[in-house]
């Protein structure tokens, strides 16, 4: 809970001190001449894709001047005949942090092509972009080259059949995504650009078991995180709309919370979300990892090949391992402003007397730990009290301890491969499977030494 209410502290710190937007609206018709039909008039020959779009501004009101920046682009796909106008909550809130947001008008009838619908949420992104350097445009030099797709419901399930094979956005964002035809699932095993799905317990007009966690399940993104809100509603993502609430009534479903409480949730979530993924904002992506496992109002789940970042490190006596095991390393030198230390980068590094410190990168979001310092006392040789030979090693290794002892070997990016408990006395260990340089740390209760050793 400390861990909790602590990202609840930075995440008011940042929405207290981030610039905040009035809200610009237009319209405009896009079209798309490879296609027919749509919902519109006045774009041309093809599919007309009447589209309203809110915006940073200045003052409000309808046609005026984008605010000054370039800001990042959520298409976003509206639910099963419900009008654009029913996630008014959503935009008021994206739109004045910072967001540009799109809402296609198509396939709002009773007869929806989700086939469709998902190739107008995808051409969305490329007509954005392309008036950035249209001209005379109101977006002209105000888009990021930054996007992400999301929708509700029948959208959500869209937003997966556009995101598949999508390599020009940064996230799809499912709320209660619902199955499609064709398959929303199917599609998810194509998407490989980061996801976050939000469900709601208490949804039974597309229960999670059948729609939102077969897509998360399907999901082939390399980071995917799932949000399902207790208590939560399908329609209480967006305001209260009368199509979308009758359904929900006759569903039967166990909703615990209101729509205002749900809405809470989905904000203080898919904020720091798109912040990370949109804006680049690091600090943002801890907030964010942190609500995900320990928000009490949801229960989160997180497949991702990646960790938040990590800086702190390990101190084997003469060896330095930093904890994060998914990042790329840069080992600095502090007593020499901090200078990169040429050849240095592995997660551990074995130097000599100094002050050492390690650079992360990871999903483009850079971090440097605190400095460690390793003292001449701390460099120990292999005296009558340790010895570890032959080296090189044909994978018989002989190990000498006169005290009790702990033994690690661990590969060259810092993964510990092995680990015994020695009493004192001698030890001979098979590990003819190792191939290669490792590292080697003996710990007593009175020091440490380490080395490297080879093994052929």
């Amino acid at each position: 809970m400390k861990t909790l209410l602590l990202a609840f502290s930075i995440f008011s710190f940042i929405a207290t001190f981030a610039q905040t937007y009035e809200i610009g609206h237009t319209t405009i018709t896009f079209n798309d001449p490879a296609r027919t039909g749509g919902f519109g008039s006045g774009g041309g020959s093809g599919r007309q894709i009447q589209t309203e779009l809110y915006y940073p501004a200045d003052i409000a009101g309808t046609d005026v001047n984008a605010a000054m920046g370039d800001f990042p682009v959520i298409v976003f796909g509206h639910g099963f005949v419900m009008a654009w106008d029913a996630y008014e909550n959503i935009w008021e809130v994206l739109v004045a942090k910072g967001y540009i947001m799109v809402f296609p008008r198509t396939e709002g009838g009773f007869s929806p092509s989700h086939d469709e619908f998902g190739m107008d949420l995808a051409l969305l992104i490329t007509k954005m972009q392309e008036l950035n350097i249209t001209t005379g445009s109101i977006f002209e030099g105000r888009v990021s080259d930054k996007s992400a797709i999301m929708g509700h419901s029948m959208g959500g399930g869209s937003s997966f059949l556009a995101a598949a094979g999508n390599t020009n956005i940064e996230t799809v964002i499912g709320l209660a995504p619902a199955e499609t035809n064709p398959s929303a699932e199917s599609a998810a095993a194509q998407v490989s650009v980061p996801a976050l799905v939000f469900s709601g317990s208490g949804d039974a007009v597309t229960p999670p078991a059948d729609h939102h966690l077969p897509i998360y399940n399907a999901t082939a993104s390399t980071c995917k995180n799932y949000v399902s809100i207790t208590g939560g509603a399908h329609c209480y993502y967006a305001n209260s709309n009368f199509n979308c609430d009758f359904g929900e009534g006759s569903s039967g479903g166990n909703i615990t919370i209101s729509r205002t409480e749900q809405h809470q949730v989905l904000f203080d979530i898919v904020t720091p979300w798109l912040d990370y993924k949109l804006k680049g904002n690091c600090a943002s992506n801890g907030i964010f990892n942190d609500l995900l496992l320990n928000d009490p109002r949801i229960v989160g789940t997180q497949d991702c090949a990646f960790t938040p970042m990590i800086t702190t490190v390990s101190d084997g006596g003469s060896t330095l391992t930093a904890d994060n095991t998914t990042a790329t390393y840069q080992w600095l030198d502090c007593n020499n402003n901090f200078s990169p230390l040429a050849g240095e980068t592995n997660i551990s590094i074995t130097p000599g007397p100094g002050s050492y410190a390690v650079e992360l990168t990871e999903n483009s979001c850079t971090d440097t730990s605190d400095c460690y310092i390793i003292a001449a006392s701390s460099l120990n040789t292999l005296t009558n009290e340790v010895s570890v030979y032959p080296n090189p090693s044909n994978g018989s290794l002989r190990v000498v301890v006169s005290s009790d002892s702990k033994l690690r070997l661990l590969d060259l990016k810092g993964r510990m491969v092995f680990e015994e408990e020695l009493v004192s006395g001698k030890h001979e260990l098979r590990l003819a499977e190792l191939k290669g340089i490792y590292l080697y740390q003996i710990q007593t209760d009175k020091t440490h030494f380490a080395g490297r050793i080879i093994f052929e």
